[in-house]
């Protein structure tokens, strides 16, 4: 099994030509090649399949093997992939996920693909749809709503960008957090019947912020691609950011630019490759015996 480890940002994933590999159980292969002890380690699998819908599908698994809709740092690095291992001379792309069809543009330097700007589709308020269960919440948008972790309030605005997540921002230094304390509480609380990422943003200026991220199935991480626009959207509904946002995170700066007249979302930061390998059918079947004997 030829594998290719890329990261965003740090929002690192195993990557794999879904075309070269049967379908087996890939939410399984998925904790195992996560596992940072036993596996390659990362924040999850990604392969990258046929589509006929667009030039290429990506289908997504989270660390704990879970199925995710959506990545942005994940699908720029699809961009990457196809592009540097020619499998397309396009800079253009289509990409189907499970949020719906992508649109990438790839920043080429030297005959590889440096950095990706992804349309990331229109952002969704709906507390049905996102989805949430707040009782006898009646608005239209969450915005601000007042949530109790650990005896603190927390005041949550709630967007899905193909997925969801929950915003807080906050004038405290985000990294003093006790995020391994807290993210938990978040992602399993009962109003987030399909769990939900959360972001703490401070606000730096109007147009410059730190965050940090919890995500679904996979603990923190070092950056988040949708959760970046879930939070430029967020601020900019509340007034306390603008539309075209630069984000800092632990592993590295994401640009947001939230385009209210068409009510669409775009996304522009780094993808690299870190290394390529291959794992043979005798390895893998010894990995998956260590890693699921003392983690299963």
């Amino acid at each position: 099994m030829h594998f290719t480890k890329m990261q965003g940002c740090g929002n690192d994933y195993v990557y794999i030509d879904g075309r070269q590999y049967p379908k087996g159980d890939r939410s399984r292969l998925a904790v195992l090649l996560s596992d940072r002890h036993f596996g390659m380690g990362s924040d999850g699998l990604i392969f990258i399949n046929e589509s006929a819908k667009g030039d290429f599908a990506m289908e997504m698994y989270n660390a704990d093997g879970s199925q995710a809709q959506m990545c942005g740092n994940g699908i720029r690095c699809v961009g990457k992939f196809v592009y540097d291992h020619h499998l397309t001379d396009k800079t253009e792309l289509k990409i189907e996920t499970l949020a719906g069809l992508k649109e990438l543009k790839l920043q080429v330097e030297g005959g590889r693909v440096s950095s990706a700007t992804v349309m990331m589709g229109e952002p969704e308020l709906s507390p049905a749809l996102i989805p949430s269960a707040i009782p006898d919440f009646h608005e239209d948008k969450v915005l601000n709503y007042p949530l109790s972790i650990l005896g603190r309030t927390y005041p949550v605005t709630l967007v899905s960008m193909g997925n969801p997540h929950a915003v807080i921002f906050t004038k405290e230094d985000v990294t003093q957090l006790k995020l391994e304390e807290i993210g938990p509480l978040f992602e399993n609380h009962e109003y987030f019947p399909q769990r939900i990422n959360t972001e703490f943003i401070q606000i730096l200026d109007r147009s410059h912020v730190k965050m940090r991220v919890w995500e679904r199935g996979s603990g923190e991480t070092w950056a988040c691609g949708t959760g970046a626009c879930a939070s430029c959207v967020a601020g900019a509904l509340l007034g306390v950011t603008e539309p075209q946002l630069e984000l800092r995170l632990k592993g590295g700066v994401l640009r947001v630019n939230y385009e209210r007249s068409s009510n669409r979302v775009y996304l522009t930061g780094p993808c690299r490759t870190v290394y390529e390998g291959v794992l043979d059918d005798a390895d893998l079947a010894l990995a998956k015996a260590d890693a699921f004997e003392y983690t299963m």
